[in-house]
């Protein structure tokens, strides 16, 4: 072992708690599929401000939507296959499998209620243990488990499959994830969950606001106005139809995070620890 140069001390290895297990690290192709679901994501989701009054697009505004629907749907598919070839192992698939059906159970708990929507809460956590590789996965995998049991299946899942995607991925990209530890990490994760909980519902109000058409209302998309007039227009829809729900989610976010995100996260960091994804699964020979 080479000695340390003199008047500098040998930086002690971190402790087994302390090192950042991944069950997924992205490689170059799960990084390159992910770039280009962003940037189709960005299209789909920014298409009214993206393109001029003047653009062919607009003059098909109420079918983009499904356009973007069905592209979106392939495009998550195929980052969620490229992800899991780089090395989700059995023990991450079986990780994945029990975060997701718990999320998709969370989710109906609050339906209808103020936008109380419990699975957020979870869904940062997961992705601050696991990683933004296995976090945009699990966020992808629950919102679409969490449709089929609640029937919410239509053109606007792939949408929340990627925001939720998005979501998840976030909050595994937080700084400090090998040493931040304690109140400090807990505040982290309640200020990005609640502000994350009014970003997946702006997304979501962008997927749906081209659908209402410039005949129903002055808050309506109206492909022939400029951007600022639709960007005024998006606004006080959101305040309108939206803002009670988002702050409901928000704050439910917040206080889930702040309440039981300290059971939840030593619950995790001891399950990826013991499945230690990192290493190789053996079996032995029972002829040796």
């Amino acid at each position: 072992m080479t000695a340390p140069a003199p008047g500098r001390t040998a930086s002690p290895p971190l402790p087994t708690a302390a090192r950042r297990v991944r069950a997924v690290r992205l490689r170059p192709r799960s990084l390159a599929a992910l770039a280009l679901v962003g940037a189709v994501g960005v299209a789909a989701f920014g298409w009214p401000f993206l393109a001029p009054p003047t653009a062919q697009v607009n003059a098909h505004a109420q079918d983009a939507p499904w356009l973007f629907a069905g592209l979106l749907m392939l495009l998550v598919a195929v980052v969620a296959a490229t992800i899991s070839e780089s090395d989700l192992g059995p023990k991450a698939v079986a990780m994945l499998g029990v975060l997701a059906a718990t999320g998709a159970a969370l989710r109906p708990i609050g339906a209808g209620t103020a936008g109380i929507e419990p699975m957020f809460f979870l869904m940062v956590l997961s992705g601050r243990v696991l990683g933004p590789g296995f976090g945009f996965t699990l966020g992808s995998v629950t919102m679409f488990a969490s449709a089929l049991l609640t029937g919410g299946v239509g053109p606007w899942l792939p949408f929340q499959m990627l925001s939720m995607g998005w979501f998840t991925m976030g909050a595994g990209l937080l700084p400090g994830a090998a040493r931040l530890r304690g109140r400090g990490e807990l505040v982290l994760l309640a200020g990005y969950g609640f502000l994350a909980a009014f970003t997946y519902g702006t997304l979501m109000n962008l997927a749906g606001w081209p659908f209402l058409g410039a005949a129903a209302s002055d808050i309506s998309f109206d492909p022939h106005a400029a951007v600022p007039a639709n960007l005024a227009r998006f606004a006080a829809y959101c305040l309108a139809t939206s803002l009670g729900w988002d702050l409901g989610r928000a704050v439910c976010t917040l206080l889930l995070t702040l309440a039981l995100g300290p059971a939840v996260l030593r619950a995790l960091r001891r399950a990826t620890r013991r499945a230690a994804f990192e290493t190789a699964a053996t079996f032995d020979d029972p002829a040796t």
